[in-house]
């Protein structure tokens, strides 16, 4: 199968990836995601210069486990352990890419870079963990552009955060794969229990629920 590029991201109920000033303390965590099993889909990150900057800041300068490949027109062209900044053309780098072996892309941001990369027809998959929360401004999902219809994959629903994941297949390129990074829940076989009446007379000791005795008269 050819390697997916995927724009994998967390985004606000009102459509941001992250606040104006690349803020993402408002995301909201859920022990239902393996984060571990979701990088193991990938072995490549792909992200803009601004995306990188904030994760500097943060203490990380890549995805953990992953080659990072920072597109920046501004940036000297650098080689560090586990990142790669170039100055080159995201849409022929993304092309030769993929045509390599290895594990799906993560496009893992910024809006800037997938609008870019749609439009030359190269996103496979849009997925968003759509959080529970309003934040009013800040850097959307896409920047304004041409329309794209997406067929929605799956899609899976965590209720004790609230949070939606959606998964959506660009037309033209290959589906979007399931959703295996989140953990179902397990649940326990149990016996319907009798009610009413019958419930009360399954307490009698050597009683079962059911039809009641005939009466002698």
């Amino acid at each position: 199968m050819p390697r997916r590029l995927r724009y994998q991201v967390a985004s606000s109920l009102d459509g941001f990836i992250a606040g104006p000033n690349g803020e993402y303390d408002w995301i909201v965590m859920d022990p239902a995601i393996d984060f571990n099993a979701l990088y193991k889909e990938f072995d490549t990150a792909l992200m803009g210069r601004k995306t990188y900057e904030v994760g500097v800041k943060a203490g990380y300068a890549g995805v953990p486990g992953l080659e990072a490949i920072v597109f920046s027109r501004t940036l000297p062209a650098a080689t560090q352990p586990g990142v790669r900044i170039v100055n080159d053309d995201p849409v022929d780098t993304v092309r030769a890419l993929k045509k390599t072996p290895g594990r799906d892309i993560w496009l893992f941001g910024g809006g800037t870079l997938f609008r870019t990369l749609l439009d030359a027809g190269l996103v496979d998959s849009v997925e968003l963990a759509v959080m529970p929360v309003l934040i009013g401004a800040g850097i959307p999902v896409l920047p304004p552009g041409g329309i794209s219809k997406l067929v929605l994959s799956h899609q899976k629903t965590l209720p004790s955060s609230g949070i939606v994941v959606l998964s959506y297949s660009v037309p033209g390129g290959t589906a979007a794969p399931p959703i295996r990074y989140v953990r179902g829940r397990r649940t326990k076989k149990s016996t319907p229990r009798p009610k009413g009446k019958a419930r009360a007379a399954a307490k009698v000791k050597g009683r079962k629920p059911g039809k009641p005795k005939a009466r002698r008269s």
